[in-house]
C-alpha cells in the first residue's frame, strides 16, 4: 500500500478512536470545559455535526498526510513514537495558535490548568495510534 493510503487510513483509524475518547470524556463529565468539538464549532459558527466533520478532515487528511509524508521518515525507532512526535507539535500548534483563536487564551489557560495536560495525553494517545496503525498497514 502507498504511503497515502497508509496514512490516510491510519489518520481516520486514530481520529475515530480519540473521538470515542472525547466522548467518554464528555459522558464522563471530566473536563467537560475542554470540548474540542465545541470550540472548532464556535470558532466556523457552525453547527456541531460540522465541527465533527472537521475535526475527521484534520485527523484524518491533514495528520494522516503529515505523518505519511514527513513523521514516518524520522529517525525515531518505532512508527508509534514518530506518531506521538506529531502528535506532540499538533497539540503545541493547538496550546499557541488555536486555543486563542476560540478565545481560551495560550494554551487553554482561561479554562483551566489541567487544559493543556489533558490536551497532551491526547495528542500524544492520538498520534501513538497513528503511527502504530501507518507502521502495522505499510510493513
Amino acid at each position: 500500500m502507498t504511503p497515502l493510503w497508509a496514512g490516510l487510513i491510519a489518520g481516520f483509524v486514530a481520529t475515530a478512536i480519540l473521538s470515542v475518547m472525547q466522548v467518554m470524556k464528555q459522558k464522563m463529565n471530566l473536563m467537560p470545559q475542554l470540548d474540542m468539538i465545541g470550540m472548532i464549532s464556535g470558532m466556523m459558527g457552525a453547527s456541531r455535526m460540522m465541527g465533527w466533520v472537521i475535526h475527521f478532515i484534520v485527523g484524518t487528511v491533514l495528520y494522516g498526510l503529515a505523518y505519511a509524508y514527513v513523521f514516518a521518515g524520522l529517525w525515531l525507532d518505532t512508527h508509534w513514537l514518530s506518531g506521538a512526535a506529531l502528535g506532540a507539535v499538533g497539540w503545541l500548534i493547538a496550546m499557541l495558535v488555536m486555543m486563542p483563536m476560540a478565545g481560551n487564551g495560550v494554551f487553554g489557560m482561561k479554562l483551566s490548568g489541567m487544559v493543556p495536560v489533558m490536551a497532551l495525553m491526547m495528542h500524544l494517545i492520538f498520534g501513538a495510534i497513528l503511527g502504530f496503525v501507518f507502521g502495522w498497514i505499510i510493513t
